[in-house]
């Protein structure tokens, strides 16, 4: 299964031989740099670049190319070398498009080599940059990982390698460029033979083929730019917000890039706002300290007039920046109004009118909406918190009184209940956007105190079976599950297809709802319910804990990879995420269904019914 990885997310390699295979929408040059343990590059010797494109290990290409693969063999790199950053850069041609920004974002694959993809990455988000460190390969405990890193430098290449410590940045970067500078036009030039493009890494096997989890509508190359839709703004007025303007293969991929570059820009324009601020208060601040440094200006009204000056040049700059700030969230929020009435059930709310014309879909989406994301300078500004399909983590519905000011001052059994409905809330949309017989629920309950939230479930008759109730229904669905990873996994790792699968096993994507965890769990069913967390979603198992941490605090910190492979999610708005690339935490607003509205069991009826048809 390939890893879709975001900035600064990591993932194992299984293999030190490696081929990275890079698209991007004009010609491109690929380099590497090659770093100690300590982080230090020896010195120009260590960069992989056109004009000298080979290393031990790292093989480069000579030139610029809209499409590129490099060769890597980690095992043969020299012994001191523990990362390898690789690095994309837009030759200095004046011709050509000058910055990312005015191009599809680029992509990266890290492939087994003529194989399959382990791990890619779309850099998106970028705009003056015209170099960038697309990712990482690096040693962690003796293995080798990938990470996205998707750090652009508007200085190009000689900025990048100055940031890295390259010695003589400036006189490498201008090697790199003359090596892919391109050669004088012939006086009669031919044109050269057309190639067909490489097969979609990770593209569905023919049936009967080998067991494959991938996401059958998920692309790898880059996908074409926004199709015109409006005339360009005149020159000084913002342009107007449009549904579906980003690049996409599809109005569904469109859309979900839209509210990535929504998210982007809330992001950034927020730091810019909150940098502005910070600078402003800390140029007064010193100011100040100048004025009551100096014996002269502490007393009268020259210092006087020293500190109104000093506190005056502050709110001008924090008015300036407030200015800004409100000028683009103002943008933003006209995008936002025209792109939540288009969204497609998978990412739209639950009061939007598209789920009362709900019908079964024929294939699943690319993304699931999990509910909303807003920073405190625009709280009515939310942003749809998308996640990707298959799930590649599992979630985990905190019902502790711990964290935001909500959730402590909420009654235990209050806030019990709320965690409940979100996880029903959850498990109905990811029934509601997978066709008929592709998507199977499991519920554990032990001791049936959820019984109330459940009945949605329950009642339509969308689960698998009842809850397991008791020590004994819970190691019966443990191992049911359980025996479907085991049996799978070898049927992928051998290569074989579906057939050599016991025919009484459900082949469909598996979710596992676990309630009022650790009641009913006894040592093996933790180790298993562990091995479902880290092992199953590999194989289309996923987990769905609505737990309090501190409830299975007795079994001490065995617990804690359990804990860390999940995405937690609150039932009440919670500040916990973290983003860890421009210091936000931003604010987790978890889905609400309409007080009153039937929206939920209408869906799960409709749900219901098409399994009945599809069964027939």
């Amino acid at each position: 299964m390939t890893a879709e990885l975001v900035r600064g997310q990591n993932h194992p390699l299984p293999d030190t031989r490696l081929e990275i295979r890079v698209s991007s929408g004009a010609p491109v040059a690929v380099a590497a740099t090659l770093f100690d343990a300590a982080g230090a590059v020896a010195g120009a010797g260590r960069v992989v670049h056109p004009g000298a494109p080979s290393l031990p290990g790292v093989e480069v290409s000579r030139q610029a190319a809209a499409e590129h693969r490099l060769a890597v063999d980690l095992g043969a790199v020299a012994a001191d070398v523990h990362r390898v950053a690789v690095l994309l850069a837009l030759p200095a041609d004046p011709g050509g498009p000058g910055r990312f920004g005015a191009l599809a974002a680029p992509f990266v694959a890290v492939a087994v080599p003529g194989g399959a993809a382990v791990a890619t990455y779309t850099l998106t988000g970028l705009d003056t940059e015209s170099a960038v460190v697309a990712l990482e390969l690096y040693r962690r405990q003796g293995a080798w990982k990938v990470r996205a890193v998707g750090q652009g430098y508007a200085g190009g290449l000689a900025a990048l390698f100055r940031d890295q410590g390259v010695p003589g940045a400036a006189g490498l970067a201008a090697a790199v460029q003359d090596a892919v500078a391109p050669a004088p036009a012939p006086t009669a030039p031919s044109a050269p033979a057309p190639t067909a493009p490489p097969p979609p890494v990770g593209a569905p096997a023919p049936s009967g083929g080998p067991v494959d989890y991938t996401h059958p509508r998920r692309r790898t190359a880059t996908p074409p730019p926004p199709p015109p839709s409006a005339p360009p703004a005149p020159p000084g007025t913002p342009a107007t917000p449009v549904a579906g303007d980003a690049a996409g293969w599809s109005m569904e991929e469109r859309l979900y890039n839209q509210v990535w570059g929504m998210f982007e820009d809330l992001a950034r324009t927020t730091a810019a706002y909150r940098s502005a601020v910070d600078f402003a208060e800390s140029r007064m601040e010193r100011e100040l300290e100048g004025v009551l440094s100096d014996p002269r200006s502490r007393i009268g009204t020259a210092g006087d007039a020293a500190r109104a000056e000093a506190r005056a040049r502050c709110r001008e700059l924090t008015d300036r920046a407030r200015e800004a700030l409100d000028r683009d969230l103002a943008q933003l929020t006209a995008e936002s109004d025209v792109v939540e009435p288009a969204l497609p059930p998978a990412f739209a709310r639950w009061d939007h009118p598209v789920w009362h014309a709900y019908r079964a879909p024929t294939e699943a989406p690319m993304a699931l909406r999990l509910g909303d994301l807003h920073l405190r300078e625009r709280p009515e500004l939310r942003i749809p918190m998308l996640v990707r399909l298959p799930l590649e983590r599992g979630l985990w519905v905190d019902s502790g009184r711990r964290g935001s000011e909500q959730a402590l001052l909420m009654d235990e059994a209050r806030l019990r209940r709320l965690a409940l409905d979100t996880a029903v809330a959850h498990t109905a949309r990811l029934l509601a956007v997978h066709p008929p017989g592709d998507f199977t629920v499991h519920v554990i309950d032990p001791a049936g105190s959820g019984a109330a939230a459940f009945a949605p479930l329950t009642a339509s008759g969308v689960l698998a079976g009842p809850p397991a109730a008791g020590p004994g229904g819970v190691a019966t669905v443990l191992a049911q599950l359980t025996r479907r990873v085991d049996l799978v996994q070898m049927a992928v790792r051998g290569g074989a297809g579906t057939e050599v699968l016991p025919p009484d096993l459900d082949t469909a994507g598996q979710l596992l709802v676990v309630h009022d965890f650790p009641h009913g769990f006894d040592d093996r069913a933790v180790t298993q319910l562990r091995y479902l967390a880290d092992e199953g979603p590999a194989v289309g198992v996923h987990l769905m804990m609505v737990a309090d941490r501190e409830d299975a605090a007795a079994y001490g910190p065995v617990l804690d990879p359990l804990w860390r492979s999940l995405l937690r999610v609150t039932p009440v708005p919670d500040d916990h995420l973290a983003d860890p690339w421009v210091g936000h935490a931003w604010t987790y607003e978890p889905p609400r269904i309409p007080q009153d509205s039937q929206v939920l069991q209408q869906v799960l009826a409709s749900v219901a019914e098409a399994r009945r048809t599809w069964r027939r």
